[in-house]
């Protein structure tokens, strides 16, 4: 009896690993750290590890790192990579190529399609080099930004990411990836400024936009999405929409909440703290919010491609 309950389970997954197997996208089976999962393993387990205890022991009897130049220098790369996402997702489909109401993952490699996937594969290593925000926590001697929250957004979109190459390189979702991009244009220009120092500081007046842009931005992408389970014919993965639509109502409440506490409350005297990794200390800390915390950058990664003639099973 219990071989055959171990028999049966045995099936069961092996069905699992051979459903993603058959399913994989192989225009992008082959690209770097695109194969297998592997590899992102070993570096997020090397990311965890370093974050939450050979960093921290390590940085225990020694001065914090100031890093500004190191910052102001990743903040710029982050903004022209956002750039370019912004760019190559519009040219992939999005200047007029793609139909708003629904549009399926195209599997082929139209150049139109292929140019897409690029941008979704572009998309997650960004994901990958992100994880440096943290490292630049501990190098600061900041651990107490290190948060679960922190920790798991930063964990959980590399391996978002690496499915989105795989398995759903373009198509509905990927609009997302577009105003995500365009949203990170502006904030890490604010934060490549902002460890300018106080000359630059004081010109930074527009901080409270970019919460509300990021509001803005979620509730574009909950309706883009949610309108793809009102159409039985849509070939986008429904399951994939819902997530997204999923997750986009968490961080409407989520930022609006942190922009009603933040700036429409300010009678209460509680302010929020500026807790992104990459600006530098060019000014008092306060106590830190879950919610800015997890900026912009905790959306799933998006699935970006071009509505095409084949298409994979859905989940």
């Amino acid at each position: 009896m219990q071989s055959e309950t171990m028999t049966e389970s045995s099936g069961f997954f092996d069905r699992i690993v051979q459903f993603f197997v058959d399913n994989q996208d192989e225009r992008t089976k082959d690209w770097f750290l695109s194969g297998s999962l592997t590899p992102l393993i070993m570096i997020l387990a090397t990311y965890l590890y370093f974050c939450l205890y050979a960093g921290p022991r390590w940085m225990a009897k020694r001065k914090p790192f100031k890093l500004e130049n190191v910052l102001i220098g990743y903040n710029a790369v982050q903004v022209l990579l956002s750039i370019v996402l912004v760019y190559e997702g519009i040219q992939g489909g999005w200047n007029g190529h793609y139909d708003w109401k629904c549009q399926p993952v195209d599997y082929t490699r139209h150049p139109i399609a292929m140019r897409m996937a690029r941008a979704v594969w572009l998309y997650y290593i960004c994901k990958v080099v992100e994880l440096l925000d943290t490292v630049f926590f501990v190098l600061r001697k900041k651990q107490n930004q290190v948060s679960f929250l922190h920790l798991y957004h930063h964990t959980l979109m590399p391996v978002c990411g690496f499915i989105g190459v795989k398995y759903f390189a373009g198509g509905h979702g990927t609009l997302l990836g577009v105003i995500n991009s365009f949203i990170h244009v502006c904030m890490y220009a604010y934060y490549m400024l902002a460890a300018m120092g106080p000359k630059v500081q004081q010109y930074l007046w527009w901080k409270r936009y970019l919460t509300v842009m990021q509001i803005i931005q979620f509730i574009i992408v909950f309706y883009h999405t949610l309108q793809v389970q009102f159409q039985p014919t849509c070939a986008y993965p429904k399951p994939i929409a819902a997530l997204l639509t999923l997750n986009a109502g968490l961080f409407i409440y989520m930022f609006s909440t942190f922009y009603v506490r933040s700036y429409l409350r300010k009678s209460s005297g509680r302010r929020v703290t500026e807790v992104n990794n990459n600006q530098a200390d060019c000014k008092p800390k306060e106590v830190s919010s879950p919610v800015e915390e997890s900026d912009s950058r905790t959306a799933p990664l998006p699935v970006m491609a071009n509505g095409g003639q084949h298409h994979k099973k859905d989940l």
